[in-house]
């Protein structure tokens, strides 16, 4: 197999095991809280949020180690061994204990009736599993350097060596650059909103679809709702991703366009959320809240919303990439290092909050995140313009 035909096949195995292990990861996270709460009747006690704040408090901390973690045992088996994380905390709704469940949620950030809920469950957690699996079919690249007939082992042990210190070398490097780069003016300023895109990932991935199952006058589709709540979000990040990931590239107009209509159609969800949706369907208990908000509680606007949260999302994710790639071309490592550290410990803090604050609060905290995260990307992207103005290529991102 040539070098090119192992990259391309290398990128096919990755695509399809990241499927496999997300789906089963988003899948479990958008019905946790739901699934908790119809247990804690019964001798377990817990909470999804919780969980969830866990596992994105554990990744957060985990963003500034983990390049030194894959420079020591390398990239397949850090994959590998994750995805048994992912698995292990998915098979653990399959017969919940409090203690399994969040020391499963810690290793994982570093990396109905009964019957119903183990099978759906058990069915997660082989997808996860054989999405795991699929990481040892990467290939590893052919070694450039042949040894010839007077190349001893001792010389290639020393190679060795000496690309296991380079490694930790540039694992280190990175780890400064990262912490520099907190402090820098581009950087706090995007902080703001990456801070947004981590609350509102909170609200549509975890929050959401138990305000949707907590809903009683859905009637017997509420649980149901949850979800088609969750396809509709995924079609609106497919839709988002691919129209404004290959629009970017031949953009006149530059990124603010793009986040300014991620933010104007949140701020349409949020508001239609506050219609829709009673204040305390988030903590609502095991019984579900019979409460109404402003409107008779719509499924079609349900739906809707779950929708526009997905699109708006995708506004907000992939000009974030593309400002992040354009303004550290040199060495983007540190800056998404950065950038997914921000996102998950504001993730982390919005699910613990998630236990406690009504839905209207909520809504509004992401409203004035939101806001005040979009004035901020606005700025840094008027800083990039002008370093095209001075003779870089703004297409060419």
């Amino acid at each position: 197999m040539s070098p090119e035909s192992k990259k391309l096949f290398n990128i096919v195995i990755l695509g399809v095991a990241f499927m496999f292990l997300f789906t089963a990861f988003q899948t479990c996270g958008n019905v946790a809280q739901t699934v908790i709460r119809s247990l804690n009747s019964t001798n377990f006690h817990g909470s999804g949020y919780t969980s969830m704040a866990i596992i994105y408090g554990v990744f957060s901390a985990s963003n500034l180690i983990t390049p030194s973690v894959v420079a020591v045992i390398g990239p397949q088996i850090s994959m590998f061994v994750s995805g048994l994380f992912y698995s292990m905390y998915i098979a653990v709704f399959i017969q919940p204990f409090p203690w399994s469940f969040y020391t499963a949620s810690v290793f994982i950030g570093i990396a109905a009736a009964e019957s119903d809920r183990r099978t759906v469950f058990i069915a997660l957690t082989v997808i996860s599993l054989v999405g795991t699996v699929l990481f040892f079919l990467i290939r590893k690249p052919d070694s450039e350097n042949v040894l010839g007939e007077d190349e001893s082992s001792d010389d290639q042990d020393m190679e060795v060596v000496e690309s296991a210190q380079n490694n930790m070398t540039k694992a280190v490097d990175a780890f400064k650059k990262s912490l520099k780069l907190c402090i820098t003016k581009e950087m706090l300023l995007l902080s703001v909103t990456t801070a947004y895109t981590g609350l509102e990932l909170t609200f549509f991935s975890g929050v959401y679809g138990t305000c949707i199952g907590a809903i009683n006058k859905f009637g017997t589709e509420e649980k149901s709702l949850i979800g088609l709540s969750g396809i509709f979000i995924g079609i609106g990040e497919i839709l988002g991703g691919s129209l404004f990931g290959l629009l970017s590239k031949n953009s006149r107009f530059g990124r603010n366009p793009v986040v300014l209509l991620g933010i104007v159609v949140h701020f349409v969800a949020f508001y239609l959320i506050f219609l829709n949706m009673p204040g305390d369907a988030p903590i609502a208990p095991v019984e579900g809240t019979n409460s109404s908000a402003y409107i008779r509680p719509s499924k079609e606007v349900a739906v809707l919303c779950s929708f526009l949260l997905g699109l708006g999302d995708s506004c907000f994710n992939t000009q974030l990439l593309s400002i992040l790639g354009f303004l550290y071309s040199e060495d983007s490592a540190p800056a998404f290092a950065v950038f997914k550290f921000v996102q998950s410990i504001c993730a982390a803090v919005a699910f613990f909050y998630s236990n406690y604050l009504l839905l209207h609060w909520q809504l509004l905290v992401m409203v004035m995140f939101g806001f005040f995260g979009t004035i901020s990307f606005f700025t840094v992207e008027w800083e990039a313009a002008a370093i095209v103005a001075r003779g870089s290529d703004y297409r060419s991102i």
